[in-house]
C-alpha cells in the first residue's frame, strides 16, 4: 500500500482500517475513530488529509456522519472525492447526501 512513511502509528492503524473498506460502501469519520480506538473523528480527518495524491487507500470512502463529503481546504478534494463515489455506483441525493443505511460499511470482520 501507498502511505506516507513518516506518519505516527494512529495515522497507520487509521490508513489500515480505510483500507478495508470496500468498493461501493462508506464509512463514516466517528465509526472508524471508533474502530481503531484512542482517536478522534478529526485525527481520521487529519490522517485522511495527509495521505499522497497517489496514495492506494480509500480515503474518498470516509464521510461525515450526516452521510456528506465534509469540504476541504482545497475546495477542490470535494468535488473529485464524490466523483469516484459515483464512478463506484454511490449515489447522492439532491442535498449531496448519501443513505447510509445502503451503503454504509458495517466495518470489518474482526470487529463482528
Amino acid at each position: 500500500m501507498r502511505r506516507p512513511t513518516n506518519v505516527s502509528g494512529l495515522y497507520q492503524r487509521i490508513y489500515i482500517v480505510v483500507h478495508h473498506i470496500p468498493p461501493q460502501q462508506v464509512a463514516t469519520y466517528g465509526q472508524i475513530a471508533r474502530i481503531v480506538g484512542g482517536c478522534t473523528p478529526r485525527a481520521v480527518g487529519y490522517a485522511m488529509a495527509a495521505l499522497p495524491c497517489d496514495t492506494d487507500v480509500p480515503w474518498h470512502r470516509v464521510i461525515n456522519s450526516q452521510g456528506k463529503i465534509s469540504p476541504r481546504r482545497s475546495g477542490e478534494g470535494g468535488a473529485r472525492q464524490r466523483q469516484l463515489l459515483e464512478e463506484e455506483g454511490i449515489r447522492f441525493d439532491q442535498q449531496g447526501r448519501v443513505d447510509l443505511t445502503m451503503v454504509g460499511w458495517a466495518g470489518p470482520d474482526w470487529e463482528s
